[in-house]
């Protein structure tokens, strides 16, 4: 089941999958470039690791393990937006609004897991 930006789901493991599907389908479309072929890589990568983390992160020994792995899915976050940024799409619009939904919802996850890591560190 596709999620459209308005309709996202409210289970953030759920969420963080449809972003790591919605990061591969986008890498299926990108121009072929040596470059591109790098950057996919990383992206399908980081994008995966966010919600890994979090399924890790809920399977936590202790409140010090929960945070780390929270702090990591954070870290795969950020890095997943510059990837995002970094990937040449030859000036294709589609692929362009395709990809500024993906770095807001890498933000928004970025932001979700920053705000869960600070109310466990309170």
């Amino acid at each position: 089941m596709s999620q459209t930006p308005q309709h996202k789901p409210y289970d953030l493991e759920d969420r963080a999958f449809e972003f790591a599907r919605r990061c591969r389908c986008f890498v299926k479309l990108l121009p072929r470039s040596l470059g591109n072929h790098e950057d996919a890589k990383q992206l399908i990568r980081s994008s995966g690791s966010i919600g890994a983390n979090y399924i890790e992160a809920n399977e936590a020994i202790s409140k010090k393990d929960f945070a780390h792995h929270l702090r990591i899915g954070r870290k795969e976050a950020k890095e997943t937006r510059y990837w995002l940024r970094l990937v040449d799409l030859e000036q294709t619009s589609e692929l362009e609004a395709e990809r500024a939904s993906l770095i807001q919802e890498a933000t928004e996850l970025l932001r979700i897991l920053s705000a869960i890591i600070e109310k466990t560190e309170k």
